[in-house]
């Protein structure tokens, strides 16, 4: 019997479209409740997670939060091609070298992005940019040396992109608009990290990844959030 899901999220966050990924991917079939990030919590919802973040993942009786877990734990709920079982030959080592590659992503560039779209339009933002462009070329371009195009030489997404898409696709759109990241931001990426460019631009094109993705929105919401239309 097919389970019942309902996703709370918001589409502006990240975080929760991780799970929008991972439920998409899986096909499986979920009720979506949106909540507004912009004012403060229902009771209601409150009672689903506490602490008021999305996404939550009622998944038949049981609650699930914070977006990492609740992916994970839907690809070990329903096995698939996003990652294979630990019993699986190769599972185990397949499943550590995905762990280390997203960890890697978020202990070595995420902590780099806000400092660089928070930055001052000039050379504080080039520096800045730089910093975050060095480190993809340095920790994650070995990473997808056998991308093919996805992590692990897989030619369908894995949890490696399940887990990071959401982000890669914001840094590309918001290497597009100057008040973000300079002009130079993405030529370099290019150049200096091909097969990061290959593989970013390859999830990008991905329906499970882009089916709530609204470039405009996300990217003009962001730069309110930051505070950064006071500089234009």
């Amino acid at each position: 019997m097919a389970p019942k899901i309902t996703l709370y999220t918001s589409y502006a966050c990240p975080w929760a479209h991780r799970s929008q990924i991972a439920l998409r991917e899986l096909k499986l079939a979920f009720q979506t409740e949106i909540i507004d990030l912009k004012v403060p919590r229902t009771a209601e919802y409150l009672a689903i997670n506490p602490r008021g973040l999305v996404p939550a993942l009622v998944y038949n009786d049981e609650v699930l939060t914070e977006s990492a877990i609740v992916s994970q734990f839907l690809v070990d709920a329903h096995p698939s091609h996003l990652e294979k079982t630990s019993s699986e030959p190769g599972g185990a080592l397949q499943r550590a070298r995905i762990n280390f590659f997203v960890d890697t992503y978020f202990s070595k560039i995420n902590s780099l992005s806000y400092p660089a779209l928070k930055a001052a339009r000039g050379e504080e933002k080039e520096k800045a940019a730089k910093t975050l462009g060095d480190a993809i070329v340095k920790e994650i371009e070995p990473l997808l040396k056998d991308a093919g195009p996805f992590f692990g030489g897989s030619e369908r997404l894995t949890l490696a992109e399940v887990q990071t898409a959401s982000f890669v696709i914001r840094l590309l759109s918001f290497g597009k608009v100057d008040i973000l990241l300079p002009p130079s931001f993405l030529p370099a990426l290019e150049k200096d990290a091909p097969n990061f460019w290959k593989w970013a631009n390859a999830l990008t094109k991905e329906e499970s990844v882009t089916y709530i993705w609204d470039e405009k929105k996300v990217t003009e919401g962001t730069i309110t959030r930051l505070g950064l239309n006071k500089q234009v």
